[in-house]
């Protein structure tokens, strides 16, 4: 009989305790704009980023010489090199760098499901590459949206259900998960004018009062890139090159 391996969707972190799995490979998700840069960072050639939770991990390491993107509330710290835009990791100020990251939702969920079997950041940027691997490491798999300060937001859920929907087409996969059958509804829904939905997600708004709402665009293009980050020892790395 074939072995089948669930999805499950958790919507936030808090509810992250009723989800863990450590059989699981975690995809972790904060689509405006975390997990947006982490991957654009790895397309540009960073060599590893060090997410850590707290403003003064990040302000540790500064002090140490180490180059430091941090944020709250979408607005740069003042002790640190550039915020959490995507656009700010280019190619000439990330190739070969290892960089220390701290950002408002998405590095506390990072560190969150570390004792998982295998932990991913995903993107639209990255969607495909995340789902063939997913495809051929034959695990179960949980999409932890980082939400907004441990509550639900649509921008995560909408690439939640995405992912899940590719996943499914493959019939070794299944889910019973509400979350996930949820999440492909609303990302059906959205999917044929997303930049018109995105006008109800609140982030963009919040990104749009202090101006940053520049890369909304650009964090929901699919397949810019086939990096994929995965956490290993706390430090995020290329897939690829852990083999």
């Amino acid at each position: 009989m074939m072995q089948q391996h669930k999805i499950e969707v958790c919507f936030s972190p808090a509810m992250f305790p009723f989800y863990e799995n450590r059989e699981a490979i975690v995809v972790v998700v904060d689509v405006l704009r975390a997990s947006s840069a982490i991957v654009t960072a790895f397309m540009n050639g960073v060599r590893k980023i060090i997410p850590v939770g707290t403003l003064e991990e990040a302000k540790e390491y500064k002090e140490k010489g180490f180059m430091v993107a941090a944020e709250r509330d979408g607005i740069v710290r003042d002790f640190a090199d550039f915020g959490n835009s995507p656009f700010n990791f280019t190619p000439e100020r990330v190739a070969g760098q290892v960089i220390v990251y701290s950002t408002t939702n998405g590095t506390n969920a990072i560190r969150l499901a570390s004792a998982a079997y295998q932990v991913l950041i995903g993107a639209y940027l990255n969607i495909s590459a995340l789902a063939g691997h997913l495809l051929r490491e034959q695990k179960d798999l949980l999409v932890l949206c980082a939400g907004w300060k441990n509550k639900f937001n649509l921008e995560d859920t909408l690439f939640a259900g995405a992912l899940a929907e590719m996943v499914l087409r493959d019939d070794r996969f299944y889910t019973i998960c509400d979350a996930t059958r949820g999440s492909i509804d609303l990302y059906r829904h959205a999917k044929d004018d997303m930049m018109d939905y995105l006008e109800k997600v609140a982030q963009r708004h919040r990104l749009k009062k202090n101006k940053l709402d520049d890369v909304i665009g650009y964090c929901h293009e699919f397949d810019r890139t086939d990096r994929i980050p995965v956490l290993t020892e706390n430090t995020l790395v290329e897939l690829t090159k852990m083999k």
